[in-house]
């Protein structure tokens, strides 16, 4: 399950020397973050996948077409969550992004 931290769901203005410094090239310091961010995406999709498919009915019925509260609650928690870059970006200025580059032998192949 994703932590939920203190951090605003909007994106704010960073420093690119602050981003580029522990790579050394912004290139590949975006490259980490986006990478990141599609694994904390993946995840929340998969947390809230399991958690909505408790609500899935084979059939519906008209009772069941009208919406569930917690149903909502669910959906409204994760629309409000910081998205998925703005989580990765933060991780990685917090040094806690594990990364690794290739060597020469193993990106031959």
């Amino acid at each position: 399950m994703i932590k939920e931290q203190k951090l605003s769901p909007s994106a704010e203005a960073r420093d690119m020397h602050e981003l580029e410094a522990a790579t050394g090239n912004l290139y590949l310091t975006t490259a980490i973050i986006a990478k990141r961010a599609n694994q904390i995406s993946q995840q929340i999709k998969e947390e809230l996948t399991s958690k909505l498919s408790e609500f899935a009915t084979d059939h519906d019925n008209l009772e069941e077409v009208h919406e569930n509260r917690e149903q909502i609650e669910i959906s409204t928690y994760y629309e409000k969550m910081p998205k998925p870059t703005l989580l990765a970006t933060k991780e990685f200025l917090d040094k806690k992004v594990y990364y690794r580059m290739p060597t020469d032998d193993e990106a031959e192949g």
